[in-house]
């Protein structure tokens, strides 16, 4: 033990989660409600990244830019829509969203279930061992009867460019968070936190250049969904790069303009950079070495969330590279809670369902379905290979959940994809004139079920969940043809891809 430890105060609990973001106050939530002791650590705000950094503040820049477009395309309210938002009234809101960066409140949350608040930052310290560092120089050593949840998510990763840590690049936290709207934002990335900022800021009064290393938005989705956001963003005066790679980037001093200097030579100017480039775990100072692992590294564990090779260590959320989406992350934190109770209960050592202790049925029938850590188990995080749901909240919006149909056929499938223009839904008029929009349903012709589907139009983010229940269900078609949609809503876009399914139409 190193002589922090042993000058340090010493608590045993059942279970000690590292980190307070949604997912280890989800851990937190199931462990006590299963009757555990258990100690948080936290060493910035409770509540994490996506509380005051990532969804709720980006949500709060972007609802107005929705508002707004949809107005336009509502009579009677465009000729009252077209003057700019109000940006110090956007951006106010923004900060009282998140509390004015304040986390009392999620504080209040934690110690309301009995669980034992730790400021300060936490290491491993060997098996079920981990050592605190307060912010006033406390030391705490904290020992896990059963478990230790580490939850303490990812950060924005920069590229290794010559002159960008001297250029003051935005993250994704500077780009959600920023007091200002910048006259000319230069946006390196495509994919979701880049479309996003993209729409916010522009709306805002930004003039936006998005520069793209690849050949579209949003290349993890159906092409469609990138191709309707980029002209959205075109028509509305931002200029999209594809195919572009960024060389260097270099700042006028400490505070003048930005520029970045592409290969081939080519410049963009702006007064900010924001770098959407990917992420990458908060591992790196937490202990992992002691433990025989690579500090810094993502964490591979099984679908009980439990790391590879540890029967006391879960790794719950962005840590473990599985789903970075904050929805996902609390639906493992819920079967990361369950498991552990179960194992605790099971023999009190690691024991518990997977282990041959406790099967940890769900019901009768479906065989191993109902079983623990089968597929669909409460033990087991099946949604993350197979129904993953993710919206994407531009004008339009973009959402999917499943596999496109590039997946589905990489992955051996035998697959029809279905698509359907939205225009053709009588409810897309009435929410929009002008409306635009396209949605694809992808088949599994072997077991008549839905795998994947992708919407992009106004709107559509809540159409998303019927279609996680036909895919997390694996409902068969002839079933969906049941489930009548409301006349006349969006919904309808579900009884056309039926139709056009049954009539023998796309791609397989």
């Amino acid at each position: 033990m190193t002589r922090a430890a042993e000058n340090a105060d010493a608590h045993t609990y059942d279970v000690v989660v590292l980190g307070a973001g949604p997912v280890g106050e989800n851990v937190v939530d199931r462990v006590r409600a299963a009757g555990l002791s258990v100690a948080v650590v936290e060493g910035e705000l409770v509540g994490g990244e996506c509380s005051y950094w990532a969804c709720m503040p980006s949500k709060a820049l972007l609802r107005p830019a929705i508002v707004r477009s949809e107005a336009r395309g509502t009579p009677g309210l465009r000729g009252h829509s077209y003057g700019p938002l109000d940006a110090h009234e956007v951006l106010a809101h923004r900060d009282s969203v998140v509390g004015d960066w304040k986390d009392d409140g999620q504080v209040e949350w934690v110690e309301s279930t009995g669980a034992h608040l730790y400021r300060g930052h936490g290491r491993l310290h060997g098996p079920r061992v981990v050592t605190v560092r307060g912010p006033e120089g406390d030391r705490h050593v904290l020992t896990a009867r059963h478990a230790v949840a580490v939850c303490t998510g990812s950060r924005a990763v920069l590229p290794d460019l010559p002159g960008l840590p001297a250029a003051g690049p935005w993250t994704s936290r500077e780009a959600t968070s920023s007091g200002r709207v910048p006259e000319r934002l230069v946006v390196v990335g495509g994919g979701v936190v880049g479309v996003e900022m993209a729409t916010a800021w522009q709306a805002l009064g930004s003039r936006v250049t998005v520069l793209v290393r690849g050949g579209g938005l949003l290349p993890r989705m159906e092409p469609f969904a990138g191709e309707h956001v980029a002209a959205a963003l075109a028509e509305r005066g931002a200029d999209i790069r594809t195919g572009v790679t960024v060389a260097a980037v270099v700042r006028d001093g400490s505070t003048g303009p930005v520029t970045v200097v592409l290969e081939g030579g080519d410049r963009v100017e702006g007064d900010e950079v924001l770098f959407a480039t990917g992420r990458q775990p908060r591992t790196e100072d937490i202990g992992l070495e002691t433990v025989g692992l690579e500090p810094g590294s993502w964490l591979s564990v099984d679908d009980s969330l439990r790391v590879e090779g540890h029967d006391w260590l879960y790794a719950v959320g962005d840590v473990n590279r599985r789903a970075l989406l904050t929805h996902q992350g609390k639906y493992q934190a819920r079967i990361a809670g369950a498991a552990i109770a179960a194992r605790a209960a099971g023999n009190g050592s690691g024991g518990g369902p997977g282990d041959g202790s406790d099967a940890g049925s769900a019901g009768s029938g479906d065989g191993a379905r109902n079983t623990g850590t089968g597929p669909w188990g409460p033990y087991s995080a099946t949604a993350d290979h197979a129904a993953v749901p993710q919206v994407v909240f531009t004008d339009p919006e973009a959402a999917s959940v499943g596999l496109t149909l590039a997946a589905a056929e990489a992955a051996g499938l035998r697959v029809r994809a279905v698509d359907l223009d939205l225009t053709a839904v009588a409810g897309a008029g009435l929410y929009a004139q002008g409306y635009r929009g396209h949605a694809r349903m992808v088949v599994d012709l072997d077991r008549e079920t839905v795998v994947g589907a992708t919407f992009v139009g106004p709107g559509i983010g809540e159409l998303l969940h019927s279609a996680t229940v036909a895919v997390t269900g694996e409902v068969p078609i002839a079933r969906l043809w049941h489930a009548v949609p409301a006349y006349p809503t969006l919904s309808e876009a579900w009884l056309r891809l039926l139709e056009a399914y049954r009539d023998g139409a796309g791609t397989s």
